[in-house]
């Protein structure tokens, strides 16, 4: 379906590009990946922005940094020091290495979807019924309300408008890793100015436009069986599928402000890559479980358990 984007490059191949600084005249080098850079001898505060690159859509809105690098380094200190006691020695007492601040580039879609769904109603009624239990040896007769499920089929077709999902374009930063930074504030999305990103690293799209839609329409798919599973009446629903459409699609590329903290807990390991959302300050990462502490948790819980049943065993006697 055309939306009437080009189509990015699966990477970008082009070699570094040479730029000039517009405040001292250093001649600056900048990464494929880059769209922008700060020059390092004058810390220049207007932004060094490379050409436009050809069939690279260019950004058409940007969200600021709410969280400045120190508080950055402090959300990211609290998140290690809450992790489980599992983790591997020196995670909980690790500091944070060098903070960087990147606009990380992802495609803000929408569209107008038309979903026909079906489904099993079900309507809860209560009811009295007989039973027989053992009562000092003897067989009686009890009653008891018991709730019982009444399922109905039910289906129809609803429309209304998805809008401010959000997929990466990045290859440096993985839809899952968004997703557990997510939400962010898009009411402070603003119109894309080189202004805006200046100072910062900000990254140009990496992943193509037809991966990133469909991303953004796979995500589509779980929203609308979420928002039709609120929609069922009745007590509670089973078998709920559903066959959308979606029309109106728009994809914009939008920069979004990330923090990326290094965190380097032993020598014999790869630093700790962490996330910050530039805006919120929800943080991410992936810390690794110790395998020798949750081997030995397992054995002592299996030595409790044993205990006990052997003091059982015993008493038994």
């Amino acid at each position: 379906m055309a939306l009437g984007h080009e189509e990015p490059a699966a990477a970008l191949t082009e070699p570094r590009l040479r730029l000039g600084c517009q405040s001292c005249g250093a001649m600056l080098v900048l990464e494929p990946s880059l769209r922008t850079t700060r020059c390092p001898y004058c810390a220049a505060p207007s932004v060094v922005e490379r050409p436009p690159t050809p069939g690279v859509p260019e950004p058409r809105f940007a969200l600021g940094f709410s969280l400045n690098h120190a508080a950055a380094r402090e959300k990211v200190s609290h998140w290690l020091r809450s992790r489980s006691r599992f983790c591997r020695s020196g995670i909980r007492d690790a500091q944070p290495g060098d903070v960087h601040g990147v606009y990380v580039p992802a495609y803000l879609y929408s569209a107008l979807a038309t979903s026909r769904f079906q489904a099993s109603i079900g309507e809860n009624y209560q009811e009295q019924e007989r039973y027989t239990t053992t009562e000092n040896g003897k067989t009686v007769t009890r009653t008891r309300t018991v709730t019982r499920t009444e399922w109905r089929p039910l289906s129809g077709q609803v429309s209304g408008y998805v809008a401010d999902v959000l997929v990466t374009a990045s290859n440096g930063l993985h839809n899952d890793e968004l997703e557990a930074l997510e939400p962010f504030d898009l009411r402070g999305l603003a119109r894309y100015t080189p202004a805006l990103v200046s100072g910062w690293v900000a990254e140009e799209p990496t992943l193509t436009f037809e991966a990133c839609l469909e991303k953004a329409r796979e995500e589509v798919s779980g929203r609308l069986l979420d928002k039709l599973a609120a929609l069922m009446p009745g007590d509670s629903h089973r078998e709920l599928s559903h066959d959308s459409h979606l029309d109106w699609e728009s994809l914009d590329v939008c920069l979004l402000p990330v923090w990326v903290l290094a965190v380097r807990y032993a020598q014999d390991a790869e630093p700790l890559r962490v996330l910050v959302n530039g805006q919120t300050g929800e943080v991410h990462g992936d810390a690794p479980l110790s395998v020798w502490k949750v081997a030995a948790a397992v054995v002592v819980g299996l030595l409790v358990v044993l205990g006990l049943w052997l003091f059982l065993q015993g008493g038994g006697r």
